[in-house]
């Protein structure tokens, strides 16, 4: 991931900066605030915390604050959102997070099979608490993935820079290499389905798309296939790199089938349906913290 270091600079940068421009108040909200001082009363009340982290990021969304109470207390880490990670790679934090003799789950809340209701006898009292961010604005890759799997509002990054992170971390892995299979991009079955939607389909978004018809996101793996397969440059190069997502910038334009208009507001709508795409997990498996050489130190909540 080192060709993708001057993104992840620029995405952390432009984070920070907003932070400083906007006062600590738009990092660190006060419900935020609100929610630490609670969790800081509260910790020494109960018996188990059960600290929820993005199975994408792993040790991004640490909750660093629990780093401070005694270890009287017991923690187990739940892996949320397992179905949009890759599985291999959880496998490894789950065997990591053990050996740190830390218990650890991966789940699906989404999935009911994976939700299991809380018995009232004997009687179990359950403090819920919100997101929360650290208190201090942190390190450029952080960041960045924060941003990527959508911690952080789009507006603050934009659009474009989180795409291009997307397609970096997409074009270094062995994600698209899945797609070789899918029948090539065909425009003439994207104009002759333009228009088509299901109004279940709508209902089920997350994000502001109307690009999420099955043809299309197979015409979008399909051509980042042919593109990143064919492409001639050294995509561990920074520079191959960047005209690389050029390239697969051009042909995303195609395949979403954008009307004419700036080169800015087209990239920028191309991004948004690219985004969408990959937070849903129909563009791959990511998980984007690698497992630390030495291992990170682990709060003493064990």
């Amino acid at each position: 991931m080192a060709a993708a270091e001057t993104l992840i600079q620029k995405i952390g940068k432009a984070v920070k900066e907003v932070a400083k421009t906007r006062s600590s108040e738009w990092w660190y909200t006060p419900h935020m605030a609100a929610a630490s001082r609670a969790i800081d009363e509260r910790i020494p009340l109960v018996d188990l915390v059960l600290e929820v982290r993005d199975a994408r990021i792993p040790l991004s969304s640490e909750y660093l604050q629990l780093r401070k109470f005694p270890s009287s207390s017991r923690r187990v880490i739940v892996l949320n959102k397992m179905d949009l990670a890759n599985r291999p790679r959880i496998k490894e934090w789950l065997r990591f997070f053990q050996e740190q003799k830390c218990m650890a789950f991966g789940v699906n809340s989404h999935n009911r099979e994976n939700i299991r209701e809380i018995a009232s006898h004997p009687n179990i009292y359950v403090l819920d608490t919100p997101g929360v961010l650290p208190p201090n604005v942190i390190d450029d890759g952080i960041c960045s993935k924060l941003a990527l799997t959508g911690a952080i509002k789009d507006s603050v990054v934009g659009e474009i820079q989180l795409a291009e992170y997307f397609l970096s971390v997409l074009s270094l892995s062995n994600e698209y290499k899945k797609w070789g299979t899918l029948p090539g991009f065909e425009t003439r079955q994207l104009l002759s389905n333009e228009g088509i939607s299901n109004p279940d389909n709508r209902q089920k978004r997350q994000y502001p798309t109307d690009h999420t018809q099955d043809f299309i996101v197979n015409n979008v793996r399909r051509t980042l296939f042919d593109t990143v397969s064919s492409f001639s440059g050294c995509i561990e190069n920074g520079k191959d790199l960047a005209r690389l997502i050029e390239q697969e910038f051009e042909v995303l334009l195609k395949v979403f089938h954008l009307p004419l208009e700036s080169e800015e507001s087209s990239y920028c709508r191309a991004a948004t349906k690219l985004l969408n795409l990959y937070r849903t997990g129909r563009l791959g498996h990511y998980t984007l913290d690698s497992l630390p050489s030495n291992g990170p130190a682990l709060s003493p909540l064990l």
